[in-house]
């Protein structure tokens, strides 16, 4: 069956040929009006763009490559679908890789991830430290790191969140309801952002005159962590409040304490990190730190398309920190009034 051409697609949209290919390969950008024009001409004749000749006409491999500790994680996975749809914009198709927090398979994946040649990466570290696979991609091919990185060592382009300001805005919010006894469920104290966070929350407490939190390590997998938390309830002193620092810890910290029968809001306090959904459509609803996950992705992939536009493929990198915000909802009990 013949396939149907680029010059059918701009007779049917009433367009030139040029509009048709800026819409696919998004090099020069087109109005809203015409590229619908051009996706309902080219569904009508099921026109697909060829790519690979595309490709070799521009000497540019327009395929952006994405790597995550784990793409489960609702975070990374969130992360990845606005990084889909900027691409999907731009004409880039993206390859998207776990490395399951291991390193070994983070070297195997970037290598996988590499044999595309990709025109860049976007990529969130497994681990505190940068591999030397990571580190390789230096010289040959422009890199975005987000999250798990410390960004006054990095030799590449970073968008975070100001994690030590975040952690502080948690714990302070909990110190201001009157908790003196707070538990902080973290994942690994090795992630830079953790330990800022961490580090954040030592910080409010201090600015109160309040002992330190204790701090607990759960790792990165729910079931796991929800069993350490619920031994460590069941042999210390109950806590008036828990600060979970990821959206995994969260869910860990809730299986723990609906296994122990304590309830939020009322036994105990809960702040979360990360904000979703599900936390407001709770019986009583989580109060959360809110990562801008939708500006991380926006401010990686603008730093991204600067870098592949430029000769300079990491020169001189730059670190690009955003902020978190407090969302106030109904599981931290004010101890002050209760007294």
């Amino acid at each position: 069956m013949r396939k149907p051409s680029i010059r059918e697609v701009a007779k049917l949209a009433d367009v030139s040929t040029a509009t048709v290919s800026n819409v696919f390969s998004g090099k020069k950008p087109v109005n809203d009006e015409l590229k619908e024009r051009v996706r309902l001409a080219a569904n009508q004749l099921g026109y697909q763009m060829d790519r690979a000749a595309s490709q070799l006409r521009s000497q540019r491999n327009k395929v952006v490559t994405v790597l995550v500790p784990n793409i489960t994680d609702t975070f990374f996975a969130t992360i990845v679908s606005h990084l889909e749809n900027l691409a999907f914009e731009h004409g880039y198709d993206v390859i998207v890789a776990s490395s399951h927090d291991r390193d070994d398979v983070e070297t195997s994946r970037i290598k996988a991830l590499m044999s595309w040649r990709p025109a860049g990466m976007i990529a969130i570290p497994c681990s505190g430290q940068l591999s030397e696979s990571l580190l390789s991609l230096t010289s040959h091919c422009p890199t975005v790191l987000i999250d798990r990185v410390s960004v006054h060592s990095a030799p590449f382009d970073t968008v975070t969140i100001d994690n030590r300001a975040a952690g502080d805005l948690a714990c302070q919010h909990l110190a201001n309801a009157g908790h003196e006894n707070i538990l902080i469920a973290a994942s690994n104290l090795s992630f830079p952002p953790i330990r800022e966070r961490v580090e954040g929350a030592f910080l409010a407490m201090e600015k109160s005159q309040l002992a330190k939190p204790n701090v607990i390590e759960l790792g990165s997998d729910l079931e796991e962590g929800a069993v350490k938390i619920t031994n460590w309830l069941e042999r210390n002193p109950k806590p008036t409040a828990i600060l979970a620092l990821t959206n995994v810890t969260t869910l860990s910290t809730l299986t723990a304490l609906a296994e122990c029968n304590i309830k939020v809001g009322q036994d105990i306090s809960l702040v979360a990190f990360d904000d979703y959904a599900w936390m407001s459509a709770r019986s009583t609803s989580l109060t959360a730190i809110r990562q801008p996950v939708a500006e991380v992705a926006q401010n990686a992939w603008s730093r991204l398309l600067e870098r592949i536009d430029s000769e300079r493929i990491n020169v001189d990198p730059k670190a690009t920190i955003l902020e978190a915000t407090l969302i106030q909802r109904h599981s931290v009990k004010n101890m002050s009034v209760e007294n």
